[in-house]
């Protein structure tokens, strides 16, 4: 019972709220709500129901709670959600519980107003060991007056209890006495600011008990939402998968601020507001870095320069830009400086509309800080003194993987070049260029490895490119090993090539990690490798072949469809960018690795506030389950023969056909 709801565990103890979709520690899942009928109970241990026919849609989930024969539905609207009961004949029950969640921080406290309403708030944090916390304020309003009502605080229950109750373990129950079909709807606002902006939110949003009202709006707009992106062909398992995957990019990061525009600032708390853009919260950037923000970019450019706009603030706020945040907390978790090349790959792709030299304050600082005052980069002050981070140095901070953490620096120094060159700093430009080579340092000619290296300039002697593919990783790496790193060099794969010898050197050596099962596609640093055939002239061929297996062997239309966790919609914006045929191996690189779409047809629909085009149309020609490779594209009705595209060449609109055949 340490959490109200897994999918695959029999029963159910509660509905709960704010969540975090996909990442790999607990946190949020709070203000938990339950109905039951007969007997109070007020523990889970007793409260419990297995449950069954559960139906989910976007917007909308139903289950039958079958232990009392109560159907549960819930909708939401953008700060407030609504659930529907419909109970027996009896005495029934509805909980509202604070001390289960998915958090391991524990309190909170209630406030009965009447016979329908309650309010307070329900402390979360300590998100992956963070010393962090933060609070979520509700507002709670039944369709129906409760004939009792009380709290609980452990075991000890006390009804028409009038005052306020704090504590860990604490609760609030409302009964009625039910004939067979009643309906109790129960609405809630949520906010992170105080209650009173949860009532406000609450009435904004909600107008009296109109469940099936707020189900259709939300229907609406996530059809909406979704049919930005038309698909045509392919199977219909195919079309789940894609507008799963398409779903669940649109999840996170969330809004944060209340409809006033009101919002808890970064780090201190203290009471901000939003000022013409809605201020977004959960910035898994470690992740959503790679694809996913290249993804909103591309389809919803204004959601991604609300969320610039929001990183920047944060900036003003808590002095740095983010690296993992939540609720305007920074987590610290995961490695790197990966707000960088968010912001700079949106930028060099025409999203300019925010202040740009506070944005480029922001990015080089935590460049050029020292180690002693540089909360996002670890290890800086090694990384500019040797060109990489020693496995034997002793850091002023703790480095997680000299390896991995040098690579994402080198990431994140060439997309503030790239900055720098837009905005005519040239000098930077080529610092933070240089700098991005560096990686370099680690490979080795020997075994054609990137490789931990010590701080006199020889190698790490205990170094096996197999060891510890998951957490925490080899000896010098995070969450992988040698193989998942070796390629991992976005902003320089020529320059790689290079190191290799030759393009065919290189090819062998990318195509046994795929044929000796070291890729993994259910963690972030390799997930651009089948794209990296591209580079290889006439092997382009791998990358169409590499991708169409990495879908169909890790991604399935049912609830563990996906690759491991699904890191905050990093893994379904690969699928979704794998199935229309074209993928952003690199940051701050406006060019599109190019393989073959698995629909007929694919219309993407532009948003020309920011585009100069209406949308932009891919059409493939023979295709089928064996017709996977291409033989000829025409872009425009010209000839193409590049398998990369550029940024530009979408947004301006037109047409690209693919002509695919079984050959390869």
């Amino acid at each position: 019972f340490q959490a109200p709801y897994f999918y695959d565990r029999t029963h159910i103890s509660g509905f709960s709220h704010v969540h975090i979709s996909g990442v790999g520690c607990p946190d949020m899942g709070a203000i938990l709500i339950m109905p039951t009928n007969g007997e109070l109970q007020t523990d889970p241990v007793k409260y419990f129901s297995k449950y069954e026919d559960e139906k989910a849609t976007p917007g909308y989930y139903s289950t039958k709670l079958s232990r009392y024969g109560i159907k549960a539905e819930m909708t939401a609207t953008c700060r407030t959600g609504i659930s529907k009961y419909t109970f027996p004949e009896g005495k029934s029950n509805i909980l509202i519980n604070f001390g289960l969640a998915q958090t391991n921080i524990h309190g909170g406290y209630i406030k009965i107003l009447s016979e329908t309403k309650v309010e307070g708030f329900k402390n979360t944090g300590f998100f992956c060991g963070s010393n962090t916390a933060q609070t979520v304020y509700f507002a709670i309003e039944f369709s129906k007056p409760a004939n009792i009502k009380g709290v609980w605080n452990d075991s000890r229950k006390f009804e028409n209890y009038s005052k306020e109750m704090v504590g860990n373990n604490i609760g609030a129950f409302f009964t009625f006495q039910s004939q067979k079909d009643d309906v109790i709807q129960v609405k809630i606002g949520i906010s992170y600011v105080s209650t009173e902006n949860a009532w406000l939110n609450l009435e904004s949003e909600q107008e009296g008990f109109d469940f099936e009202g707020i189900h259709e709006k939300a229907t609406q707009l996530w059809n909406k939402e979704l049919s930005k992106i038309i698909v045509e062909g392919g199977t219909e398992n195919d079309k789940i998968l894609f507008y799963t995957g398409i779903y669940h990019t649109l999840i996170h990061p969330s809004i944060l601020n209340d409809v006033n525009g009101e919002y808890p600032a970064m780090t201190t708390h203290k009471t901000a507001k939003a000022d013409g853009y809605n201020r977004y919260s959960v910035f898994s950037l470690w992740d959503t870095y790679r694809n996913l923000h290249q993804f909103l970019t591309l389809v919803y450019p204004e959601r991604q320069l609300d969320m610039i706009k929001s990183m920047l603030a944060m900036y003003k706020e808590g002095g740095w830009l983010p690296k993992w945040e939540l609720a305007s907390n920074e987590t610290y978790v995961m490695v790197g400086d990966p707000a960088i090349p968010v912001i700079a790959d949106s930028y060099l792709k025409g999203i300019n509309q925010f202040d740009e030299e506070l944005a480029y304050e922001a990015m080089k600082k935590s460049a050029t800080s020292p180690e002693e005052m540089n909360v996002i980069r670890p290890g800086i002050d090694a990384y500019i003194k040797y060109g990489y981070i020693p496995m034997n140095e002793e850091n002023k901070r703790y480095v997680w993987g000299p390896v991995s953490t040098t690579l994402e620096y080198n990431i994140a120094d060439y997309s503030l070049s790239r900055m720098a060159e837009e905005l005519g700093k040239e000098d930077d430009a080529l610092l933070f260029y240089n700098r991005s080579l560096s990686y370099k340092n680690f490979f080795d000619q020997q075994t054609k490895f990137l490789r931990p290296k010590l701080k006199d300039g020889s190698w790490f002697e205990l170094f096996d490119p197999t060891c510890c593919e998951g957490y925490p990783g080899g000896p010098g790496f995070v969450e992988g090993n040698s193989w998942q790193y070796s390629f991992f060099v976005p902003q320089d794969i020529p320059g790689l090539i290079d190191l290799y010898g030759s393009q065919i050197n290189f090819m062998v050596k990318l195509q046994q990690c795929f044929d000796e099962k070291h890729f993994s596609m259910g963690n972030e640093p390799d997930i651009a490798y089948p794209f990296l055939f591209n580079y290889v002239e006439n092997e382009e061929w791998r990358t169409q072949k590499e991708v169409r297996k990495a879908i169909y062997n890790n991604f399935e239309s049912i609830p563990a469809g996906l690759p491991g966790n699904d890191d905050c919609g990093t893994m379904s914006a690969w699928l979704v960018f794998a199935m229309m045929g074209f993928y952003p191996d690199c940051p701050a690189n406006t060019n599109y690795q190019i393989t073959s779409p698995v629909f007929d047809k694919i219309t993407i629909k532009l948003n020309q506030d920011f585009y100069k085009g209406n949308e932009f149309i891919i059409s493939s020609f023979n295709n089928s389950k064996d017709n996977i490779y291409i033989d000829s594209m025409k872009l425009n009705k010209k000839s193409y023969n590049l398998f990369s595209i550029d940024h530009k060449d979408i947004t301006d609109g037109g047409h690209l056909e693919f002509y695919l055949t079984n050959k390869k």
